[in-house]
């Protein structure tokens, strides 16, 4: 990267500038606080459910020895497998590739410009700050046009849309046995291998891109030069998904699939790719559940803790008068924010728990408040000593 391609930009704000947003930030950190309780709450709401759901469905579940249609079926929950196969030919009209195939992914790639940044503040004497941000320019390839007018710096200019778009094309008709997959179960079908590219796949291109286009390992480049790109130039390389053997937990409806409706009022509608027992795709379904619940818990932890601290924003914009003051006062805000926010959270999950599985809410309650009496314990051994 050379010098010219990176730049810094130095921006002050003054103290009465930063305490009047500090203040105003007052408001929406109440919002972010709020918020965060019935996220909580409904998170683990949801999860209780699905939970529950996939256990049902696990305890009723039938498994299928064959892919055969079976009216007394009709209705229930069922585990299958086989292969999912098309008698389609699918298209991809600009490149001309034709395969009998569940789904042709065509991906395309434009180099373009990148703009980076980096910024440290700095407090000053008297409240008032300096911004040092550092942008950067850099070539990379990205599958999605990167909108050049926004960046800090003129002269990084990138092309308005690519010269030939991603596109993905699917078969209408794909079967397992004598069941006919609908589609919420075809777009679950991702396992897919590349396609080799050819002279012939080059000269199918549009004129436009014709003269330009050469094969590079397993792609098609656009460009003159692959090992030294240059703005605009072109990756193309497609991907197939071809009939394969999947498995699949669904309610049967004549011949074919629909999600099965728990009595949690979740559904179940789950396709794996591979032989995948019935057990090992619950027990999949749950870990995937879990993960989902604890991604929004902190979620969740994050808005509360936000919302704190921009509550309490002006108190440290004050101290900034002098920054070792407001140094001061932002670690122990962010530390009681930190605190107050995990015990509420705790709390918010346990009562939640109360209400949907009493016995382990108990123990997330008291885990809440034995954090929260811990923290005051420690507090008042910590103000004696501050004394001396």
């Amino acid at each position: 990267m050379g010098s010219n391609d990176s730049f810094r930009e130095v921006t002050s704000q003054s103290w009465f500038s930063r305490l009047g947003a500090s203040i105003k930030s007052v408001g929406f950190g109440i919002l972010l606080f709020i918020a965060a309780f019935p996220v909580l709450f409904m998170n683990e709401g949801c999860a209780v459910k699905i939970a529950k759901g996939l256990e049902e469905g696990a305890g009723k579940v039938i498994s299928l020895k064959e892919a055969k249609v079976d009216s007394a079926n009709n209705g229930k929950l069922v585990h299958l497998t086989g292969e999912a196969t098309t008698t389609d030919t699918v298209n991809d009209p600009v490149l001309g590739i034709s395969e009998n195939a569940i789904r042709i992914i065509r991906t395309v790639q434009m180099y373009q410009w990148k703009e980076e940044s980096s910024s440290k503040t700095e407090k000053k004497l008297g409240g008032g700050t300096e911004t040092v941000t550092e942008y950067r320019y850099v070539k990379d390839w990205s599958s999605s046009v990167i909108n050049s007018n926004n960046f800090r710096r003129s002269g990084y200019t990138n092309p308005a849309a690519m010269e030939i778009s991603a596109e993905t094309f699917n078969a209408q008709n794909v079967t397992l046995g004598d069941f006919s997959l609908p589609k919420g179960l075809i777009d679950q079908i991702t396992q897919g291998e590349p396609v080799q590219m050819t002279q012939e796949k080059l000269a199918a291109l549009p004129g436009n891109l014709q003269g330009r286009a050469q094969l590079s390992g397993n792609e098609i480049y656009v460009g003159n030069n692959p090992a030294s790109p240059q703005i605009g130039d072109l990756k193309i390389s497609v991907t197939v998904v071809k009939p394969q053997n999947v498995s699949i937990v669904a309610q049967q409806q004549g011949n074919t699939f629909s999600p099965y409706q728990t009595e949690q009022e979740t559904t179940i509608f789950m396709l794996n790719s591979g032989t995948v027992g019935a057990a090992q795709m619950f027990q999949q379904a749950q870990s995937s559940n879990r993960t989902r619940t604890w991604i929004v818990r902190l979620v969740g932890f994050i808005l509360m803790f936000a919302g704190l601290s921009m509550v309490f924003k002006p108190i440290v914009t004050l101290g900034d008068v002098v920054p070792i003051v407001g140094s001061i006062l932002n670690f122990g805000v962010s530390v009681a924010s930190f605190v107050v926010s995990l015990v509420l959270s705790l709390v918010t999950i346990a009562i939640a728990w109360i209400f949907y599985r009493p016995l382990l809410g108990i123990v997330l309650l008291v885990l809440g408040v034995g954090a929260f009496v811990a923290f005051k314990v420690f507090g008042k051994k910590k103000q004696p000593q501050a004394a001396a």
